[in-house]
C-alpha cells in the first residue's frame, strides 16, 4: 500500500480538473453578465443604425395613435393626416403605394392605407377610388394623434406590423427608397405577416 504518493499524485489532478471547471463556467457565464450589464448601463452600444425612419420601440400601436377600423393581418404602409390631406399627405400615399409595388414578390405581405380625421374633398376622394382600389381607409382621432406624436405636425407614414404595432415613422420629407430599404429588411426579418 502506497497511500501517500496516491495522495500526492491525485491533489494535483483534482486542482486542474477545478480550475478547467471553473474556466468552462467562466466562458459560458461571462458573455452573459457582459450583455446584461451592456443592456443595463447603456455601455459600449453602437452609435450607428440599419434604419431611416424614427424608431416606435415603447409598444405604441394603432390604438394609441387614434386609428379606428385598422383590422390587419399584414405589414401595413399607413399615412396619417390629423387636419386635412394636404399636398405633403397626398405625396406620402402616393409614395406608400410605390413602395407596395415596389416590393415585388413580397408585394402580398404589405398593404396601404390612409388615417384621416376630417372628410376629404369629393375630387380626391374619387380620384383615390379610381388611381387606389386597395387603398385601407380608417378613421383619426386627433386628440389621442396630438398625446401620441408630440411635437410633430403634417402628415406622416407608419410602418405598422401584422399585430398592429408601430415600427418606424417618417415625415412627408422622406425618400421612397429609405422607405422601402427599411421595409424589406423588416420582412425580411420577419417571420409573421
Amino acid at each position: 500500500m502506497n497511500p501517500p504518493s496516491t495522495l500526492s499524485e491525485a491533489a494535483p489532478k483534482r486542482a486542474r480538473g477545478r480550475l478547467q471547471l471553473i474556466l468552462i463556467l467562466a466562458v459560458a457565464i461571462a458573455p452573459m453578465i457582459l450583455a446584461t450589464a451592456m443592456y443595463q448601463w447603456r455601455f459600449w452600444v453602437p452609435d450607428g443604425r440599419n434604419y431611416n425612419g424614427v424608431l416606435i420601440g415603447d409598444g405604441q400601436s394603432l390604438a394609441d395613435l387614434g386609428v379606428s377600423g385598422a383590422a390587419q393581418e399584414r405589414w401595413q404602409l399607413l399615412v396619417t393626416a390629423p387636419g386635412e390631406c394636404a399636398e405633403d399627405c397626398r405625396q406620402l400615399v402616393y409614395t406608400a403605394r410605390q413602395i407596395q409595388i415596389g416590393l415585388n414578390r413580397d408585394a402580398a405581405r404589405a398593404t396601404h392605407g390612409l388615417a384621416v380625421s376630417s372628410p376629404l374633398p369629393a375630387d380626391y376622394d374619387a380620384q383615390l377610388q379610381r388611381e387606389y382600389p386597395q387603398l385601407g381607409r380608417f378613421g383619426l382621432d386627433p386628440q389621442a394623434y396630438a398625446k401620441t406624436v408630440k411635437g410633430t405636425a403634417g402628415a406622416q407614414l407608419w410602418i405598422v406590423d401584422p399585430h398592429g404595432n408601430l415600427v418606424l415613422r417618417y415625415d412627408a420629407t422622406s425618400k421612397g427608397k429609405a422607405i422601402l430599404n427599411d421595409l424589406r429588411l423588416l420582412l425580411k426579418l420577419s417571420q409573421i405577416g
